[in-house]
């Protein structure tokens, strides 16, 4: 068997390649949040502590949300060799990533007082809140990267990377829509 030499693979091959990988790659993390929330009904039921934030739930949960239409016009317009609305859009990701990851923050300073982690419920709800704050925050540097190298031109012709970037933000903002309700709602 001889190695492949990855500067001769077809563009188009490489793509799929790339695209394969990706969806690999978020499937298997699928399986860790999946396991995380099976937990979750494991160790709670439908349990929710009644002093759980309604509001910062909800108003986090919205600006994921939005977070989300933001990568999805980046990655437009990277498809369209569209430099200023990658920039754009980008960065509107990235600033509504921070302020959910701030509301995350907000949510913890009163969550550590009206269930600390030592109880079951605050365990429960700083590990979930915790693995995907871990996810978001890869997420914003990936899309830290993606901005730093659309400034220079690197995705005038290539719109792979942001695609990438812009699909595992898809994913984090999915796994969200089930931890929301999980923590907030039942």
């Amino acid at each position: 068997m001889t190695a492949v030499d990855v500067a001769n693979v077809p563009p188009v091959s490489r793509l799929r390649i790339n695209r394969v990988g990706l969806w690999l790659f978020i499937l298997s993390e699928s399986m860790l949040f999946v396991g995380i929330l099976a937990t979750r009904f494991t160790l709670l039921g439908t349990e929710v502590h009644e002093d759980i934030s309604q509001a910062v739930g909800l108003g986090i949960t919205s600006i994921l949300l939005a977070s989300s239409y933001t990568a999805f016009r980046a990655e437009h317009a990277a498809r369209h060799g569209d430099r200023a609305g990658v920039l754009r859009y980008t960065a509107l990701t990235l600033l509504l990533g921070l302020v959910f990851v701030g509301g995350v923050a907000v949510e913890w300073v009163e969550a550590f007082h009206d269930f600390p982690p030592g109880t079951l419920f605050g365990t429960v709800f700083f590990t979930m809140t915790g693995i995907h704050a871990f996810h978001v925050i890869t997420g914003l540097i990936f899309l830290a990267i993606v901005y730093a190298n659309a400034r220079s031109g690197r995705y005038d012709t290539d719109s792979w990377p942001v695609e990438a970037c812009v699909k595992y933000w898809h994913f984090v903002d999915v796994v969200w829509v089930f931890f929301y309700p999980a923590l907030y709602l039942l």
